[in-house]
Parts: C-alpha cells; structure tokens; sequence
C-alpha cells in the first residue's frame, strides 16, 4: 500500500490519539472515579511510627510538628496509638533546641540526633534509616518537616489503607494555593505526576510514591535492604524504594481530603527548575517495564498537538482529526473534573487545557535531567 507523506502523518497522528485516548480511560479515569472504602467496624487501631528527618528545620518544625504530635490517634484508655520520631541531620540552626524544648510536652515524642555525616550516602537516606531503625513500631508513616497535614486525622485515614495484605500506603501531597502563574504550574505538575502514580497503582501497576505523604512496613523496608541499592544517589528515598518493592497486591492508595500533606512551593523559577531536575534524575533508574509504561504516555503527549497540526492539512480526513481532538478534550475533561475534585485542586480546571499544550514545552525543558547526575544536595 503506498501512502503519501501527508497520510502518514494523518494515520501517527490516529495512533499516538488513540494510545491517549487508553491512558485516560483505563488509566487516569481511575482517581476521577475513586471511591474511599470504609474501614471495616471493630478494626483494631494499627500502630504508628511517624519519621522525620530534618536539616536546619526550626522554622518549619515549630509551625507543623505540633499539629502531627496532636493527631486523633488513640487506643482504649486514650493514650496515643502511635508516635512520632524527628531525625535531626546535623543541624546547624536551633532544631536541636526546639525539639529539646518540646520534648516534655509530648510522651509519643522523641528525636534522634545525629552528630556525624554518613560519607557516600548523600540525601536523607541514612537519617532515615536510623529512624526506621529506631521506630519501635512495625508500620511506619513518612512526611517531610516542611509538611503541615490537612488535619488531626491525617494519621487516622492514612493507617486506614493497611488492610490485609496491604504493606505500602500511598498518598497525595500538593503544595498550597498561592497567586501568581508559577504557582499554578507547580500545583498542575504536581496534580499530574500524582494522577500517573496514583492511577497506576489503582490499576494494579505501583511504580513510585511521594516521600512528603508516605506509609509502609518496617519489615518490607529491610526485607529489600532499604536503600543499598541506590544510596549513593541523592534522591528516590521514595520512588525508587516503592518502585522496587512495591507490587500491586500490596500496596494501596489512600486519597482523602483529611489524609493529604501541604508543602509551600517554590517562590521562583529557577528554585523550582533544580527541584524538578533533581527528582527527575531518579526516573531512568526505574523499572524497565515502567519506564515503558511512562515513556509511552510522555512520547505520544509529546507528539499528540504537533501531529494534530499537520494532520489538520490533511483535508480527506479534516473532520475526523476534529472529531478526535473533541473526543480526546472531552474525554480529558471529565477526567481532569473527577480527578481534580478528588485531589483538591479544582481551580485549576480552567487552566488543565493550556498546561496540557505547555506539557510538550516541559518535556523538552526537563527530558535533559533524566540523563545527567544531579548535585548532591539533602533537598
């Protein structure tokens, strides 16, 4: 069959469509339509550790570690059923003080402190292993020192996803809402990454999670050696644990508004920029079959708005390139409305289209982070 160039296009275009069109609907469809079980009556209350490491984090200790050290966690005779661990780096602010000053206030508390940098292990990898060593119980709950949970049953819901079976609880963590363009696109990207892990997880395919909202078994963690397999690299504490242990029977996901955590965004572009490049160096080391799997969704993202284009000049078929453009926004509509109703951002609708086009400008502009090594740096 001999095909001219203009219908080649027009039948790429088709394809890299249609391959869109099954991410949506078997894919991403799955947060838009999410429905929280409810936890079984009579269930006993799981045991909690909750481990945070901290650098130079006084600041932002004394305005959210109080609200996670008063969570509506307790057993029978109303004791908290969990308790929390700070793993202070090697501070050099007032951290050790303000944990010191606390300390008295709260029996679920301690800190751990080291004194000493692990050398060749860069990030928060090693301070996190003392703190898993150190929790004393088996099912432990991450955050980050910058993280202020949505409320005092933050605990509550997240331990909720432990049900039989289950040894990894993920959740969502979004930044807050603040004005400006910048603003909106730290909020989109991050809504975006959440509604790929968390749908792929739904649908039995967990490749990563988040490190800011994060559950999972103590013994999981050993039983896979922690981080030894990657702890000379600064980042994937989180998603190159849960991508090597995480499996879909065991891991569930947990999207409450009362479970999330917010963190306060980048302030500046080229801030923002280094935060991204430095996460995204983790993904080439991911799982062949998930770097499939993202791959493909990103290639055809990509070509989907350039293809559509050229195929527009295409005039035997000019209809059907509009009719599938409708398609393809209709379908991504009712997804974005489900699934930034669900996630809490739903004042981004109104812009879910034009970031959608601006995704071929960031995979340009962040596609280099994959392939270089990023600055050792804690955060």
């Amino acid at each position: 069959m001999n095909l001219s160039v203009w219908e080649w296009i027009w039948y790429a275009f088709a394809a890299v469509a249609g391959i869109q069109f099954f991410y949506y609907l078997f894919f991403f469809s799955r947060v838009a339509l999410y429905k929280r079980k409810a936890a079984p009556a009579e269930t006993p209350l799981l045991p909690v550790s909750i481990v945070i490491c901290a650098k130079d984090e006084e600041h932002n200790l004394s305005r959210y570690l109080p609200v996670i050290l008063q969570q509506r966690y307790h057993d029978a005779q109303h004791q908290p059923a969990y308790e929390v661990i700070v793993v202070n780096d090697n501070s050099l602010d007032d951290t050790p003080h303000y944990l010191k000053s606390i300390q008295p206030g709260y029996a679920h508390f301690r800190q751990i402190e080291l004194k000493q940098e692990a050398k060749g292990i860069p990030g928060k990898k090693y301070p996190l292993t003392v703190g898993l060593k150190g929790a004393q119980h088996e099912t432990v709950l991450l955050t980050d020192a910058d993280c202020r949970p949505a409320g005092v049953h933050w605990l509550q819901h997240m331990s909720e996803g432990f049900r039989p079976g289950k040894e990894i609880v993920l959740g969502y963590s979004p930044y807050n809402r603040k004005p400006g363009l910048l603003n909106k696109v730290i909020r989109f990207e991050t809504y975006f990454s959440a509604l790929q892990y968390l749908s792929y997880a739904l649908a039995g395919i967990p490749y990563m999670g988040v490190g800011r909202n994060l559950a999972y078994k103590k013994e999981l963690f050993f039983r896979h050696k922690g981080f030894l397999s990657h702890q000379h690299l600064p980042s994937g504490d989180d998603d190159l644990f849960i991508n090597a242990a995480a499996r879909g029977r065991n891991t569930a996901v947990v999207i409450h508004r009362e479970a999330f955590t917010y963190s306060e965004p980048q302030t500046s572009w080229g801030a923002w920029f280094r935060q991204k490049t430095r996460h995204m160096s983790t993904g080439r080391h991911y799982k062949f079959k998930h770097k499939l799997l993202l791959g493909l969704f990103t290639f055809t993202q990509f070509w989907f708005y350039p293809l559509l284009v050229l195929a527009l000049f295409y005039r035997p078929f000019f209809l059907i390139t509009l009719y599938i453009l409708a398609g393809r926004l209709l379908v991504q509509g009712l997804v974005y409305a489900g699934s930034l109703r669900k996630l809490g951002e739903k004042d981004l609708f109104l812009y879910c289209w034009l970031f959608d086009v601006l995704l071929f400008l960031y995979y340009i502009v962040f596609a280099p982070a994959v392939y270089f090594k990023p600055k050792m740096r804690w955060k």
